[in-house]
């Protein structure tokens, strides 16, 4: 199985703006940075940040979005959908209601116009009748090439489904809870992709958001187990997005890792340095989209893992 792809889905926002119906558990989200321009702010940032991606040889899908309804986050679409190289395509159950908006048949039929296959779709979105919730690979991080599949337990990410998924697409399961510090409270990251993601050579980590030391000795263990390199990060450099990250492959297939312009500047030159050693750093400002979604650069993008037709 391959980690990593040379092609993803992004969707260019119509509406964007501050969701009030996320704002609840998303910490990173700010309403004062929301202004009457955000939303054409939010659509050149997008537009440079996918000018970046082609530029260094990825292979972007542009999907524009419309005003059939307001969907302030639907430049984020890995939370409702997974692409995955057998052809299977997985849609989840999102916790905001108008988030629920974003999974649209449009976007499948938008993939197999630009020649991919789909076979099987895998729908979990059921679940949100029981008000259970898992949000796509902003809930799972997946370590493909090694079927590990690791998540952080929150009001977006339900234990019972994350193991559904596991047992769906083959996975070994891997659970822990990560907290972040808001005034003088430890309250729960709202999805794992903000403090972790993986690479084929090396996962970027943030353990002092793990406060159980024996989940965080488990995860470790795993990563070990994986013969990948970690690179912890802190708690500050994850809220300038330096967990929000996104390994691809150019179009010579060599290793390049996207991230927010915040989160680049955030990294100390040694943890550059390692990285370096095997991605290239592709790192676009998306001010306005992290300071008023409350997402960066990996929750941009849906990697297409399939088959071609």
């Amino acid at each position: 199985m391959r980690q990593s792809t040379n092609s993803i889905l992004m969707i260019r926002p119509n509406n964007f703006g501050f969701n009030e119906e996320t704002a609840n558990d998303n910490h990173y989200q700010n309403k004062e940075f929301f202004e009457s321009n955000s939303n054409e702010n939010a659509q050149k940032e997008f537009d440079n940040m996918v000018k970046n991606l082609k530029q260094n040889g990825i292979s972007v899908h542009v999907f524009q979005d419309d005003d059939i309804n307001y969907t302030p986050d639907s430049i984020f679409p890995n939370n409702w959908i997974s692409f995955h190289e057998n052809g299977d395509i997985g849609l989840y159950p999102m916790y905001a209601k108008n988030r629920r908006l974003e999974r649209r048949p449009e976007v499948l039929e938008f993939l197999e116009e630009e020649g991919f296959g789909i076979e099987n779709i895998v729908d979990y979105s059921g679940a949100e009748s029981e008000n259970k919730f898992l949000e796509g690979t902003g809930s799972i991080i997946l370590d493909r090439e090694n079927r590990i599949a690791y998540c952080s337990i929150s009001n977006r990410s339900n234990e019972d489904l994350f193991i559904d998924f596991c047992e769906d697409f083959e996975f070994t399961p891997v659970l822990f809870n990560s907290y972040q510090s808001v005034g003088d409270e430890r309250l729960p990251i709202y999805h794992t992709n903000v403090m972790m993601c993986v690479t084929m050579s090396y996962v970027v980590i943030c353990l002092d958001a793990i406060d159980d030391k024996k989940q965080r000795k488990n995860v470790c263990e795993f990563i070990k187990k994986s013969e990948k390199e970690l690179i912890n990060i802190s708690e500050n450099q994850v809220e300038k997005f330096a967990g929000n990250m996104l390994e691809l492959l150019n179009d010579k297939g060599e290793s390049v890792l996207v991230m927010s312009k915040s989160a680049e500047n955030s990294l100390s030159e040694n943890q550059k340095n390692t990285i370096t050693n095997y991605s290239k750093i592709i790192s676009s400002d998306i001010n306005t989209i992290e300071l008023c979604g409350g997402g960066s650069a990996r929750c941009m993008m849906a990697e297409i893992f399939l088959p071609k037709k």
